[in-house]
């Protein structure tokens, strides 16, 4: 029997350079994927596209609130552009820039939709970035700063905070070309930068508390999470395993969970650490483990997990298992273990930040847009969800990935993961079949998904 409490939060999520667009409007400054896109020679992202028009939610998002609402959405993660807000990242405010995130809260907030903010998704202004970037320990403090402007800004209006989004696609820009800023340091380098991100979000904690102590704040990392072939004992203790042991492989321990969140909650790196972490781990003073701030809650990004034996061994895929438009594999477990694994090391409440897939969507002849394999993806992996609530762990909401089709980073606009599609020659929305359907699941709180 599939079920959820009775204050189970049920929303969407986006980010600022994924939808907005207006990306030099009103006073914003550059961002390192403004740079990434807009390079010489050509950007490196699928047929040269970029976020400058994105889907306008700039211009758009009272369209977009009133669909919002029309679909029962609770909730709307969405982030901060920070170069929108402060253009140089770290001096004079941009008015206009606050005054449209403004008019978002409000507006969010009149038609019963929840704002939960992100300060950062990836989208560094430049100035920073020209200053060494994350790699720059002095982010700690600029970070903070930021933190704090937005909380004086949205104080009584926005209850949820999520600091960084992903710190590990944060890295990733640091040692990959496929994305901003398109870097390549060395991995003792990289360990530095997930210790600096790792303080940021301390630091940005501790300021939002000092304004607002009654929000909430979150992190919100991806990353390796294993699922056992065969629900055991052994098959679960193995699963648990592998989740949190690192790769000694170059760059694959970069892909962990627990790279981010063992140093903000258990101030300290696994020792299955690599050579690298190692190395830049016995540089850090004890002063900065003290400095450490235990998220309230982990938001965490599930798409897929990797499925490990009873020896805790990858499990080989068989011919044709199924998989997205992006060719992720479909692994609904991972939505029931993975919050399990991060609860049992941790002990910190859960928030599902995305989850959703990509899908080959089209306008059909009858004007609508068809997408039952979201639907079929998405009742599966919430009937797993359930199956973690059930087994005691503290989920507070799921925010599916994404309310709108949105420019997917180094994929450009051949993914569509919304719920709702955008024509993006006119930025018609059209709501897919998967966004009524939803609207029913968090209308019935998902009873629905217990119907054949």
């Amino acid at each position: 029997m599939v079920r959820f409490p009775s204050d189970f939060i049920w929303g969407v999520a986006c980010a600022s350079y994924q939808c907005e667009g207006g990306w030099d409007a009103d006073g914003k400054g550059p961002s390192i994927w403004d740079d990434f896109c807009h390079r010489f020679g050509g950007s490196p992202v699928k047929n040269n596209d970029n976020g400058d028009i994105a889907c306008d939610s700039y211009h758009r998002y009272p369209e977009d609130i009133a669909l919002m609402k029309r679909l029962n959405i609770q909730a709307y993660r969405f982030s901060i552009s920070w170069a929108r807000v402060m253009p140089d990242g770290d001096g004079p405010l941009n008015e206009a820039g606050l005054d449209y995130y403004d008019d978002l809260v409000d507006r969010l907030l009149a038609n019963g939709i929840e704002p939960m903010i992100t300060l950062y998704h990836w989208d560094l202004p430049s100035a920073l970035q020209y200053r060494g970037g994350w790699l720059n320990r002095e982010m700690v403090d600029i970070f903070a700063r930021y933190a704090e402007v937005i909380a004086k800004r949205f104080k009584g209006r926005v209850k949820k905070y999520m600091t960084i989004n992903e710190p590990q696609c944060v890295a990733l820009g640091y040692y990959s070309e496929g994305a901003a800023p398109g870097w390549r340091c060395p991995e003792e380098d990289v360990a530095r930068l997930f210790h600096i991100l790792a303080l940021s979000h301390s630091a940005a904690q501790r300021a939002i508390k000092a304004v607002d102590p009654e929000a909430l704040v979150g992190l919100v990392p991806c990353g390796k999470l294993c699922c056992p072939v065969e629900d055991t004992p052994e098959g679960r203790q193995s699963a648990y395993r592998a989740t949190f042991e690192m790769s000694k492989e170059p760059w694959r321990w970069a892909f962990n969970t627990n790279i981010i969140l063992d140093s903000v909650i258990l101030r300290r790196y696994d020792d299955s650490a690599p050579a690298p972490v190692r190395k830049f781990a016995a540089t850090v003073p004890q002063g900065d483990w003290e400095a450490m701030e235990a998220p309230d809650f982990i938001g965490i990004n599930l798409y897929n997990g990797d499925m490990v034996d009873a020896e805790g061994r990858p499990a080989a895929l068989h011919r044709g298992f199924p998989r997205t438009a992006l060719k992720w594999p479909v692994t609904p477990e991972v939505i029931h273990f993975g919050p399990m694994h991060l609860h049992r090391r941790y002990g910190l409440p859960i928030m599902i930040t995305e989850n959703g897939l990509s899908c080959n969507d089209i306008i059909f002849r009858d004007g609508k847009v068809h997408d039952p394999k979201r639907i079929d993806f998405l009742h599966r992996y919430l009937t797993e969800l359930s199956k973690a609530i059930a087994e005691g762990v503290p989920v507070m909401g799921y925010l599916q990935w994404s309310f709108l089709d949105n420019f997917e980073w180094s994929s450009g606009y051949d993914e569509r993961f919304g719920i709702v599609y955008v024509d993006y020659p006119t930025l018609r929305r059209i709501p897919k079949d998967s966004a009524a359907w939803y609207a029913r699941v968090i209308a019935t709180n998902g009873d629905c998904l217990n119907e054949d």
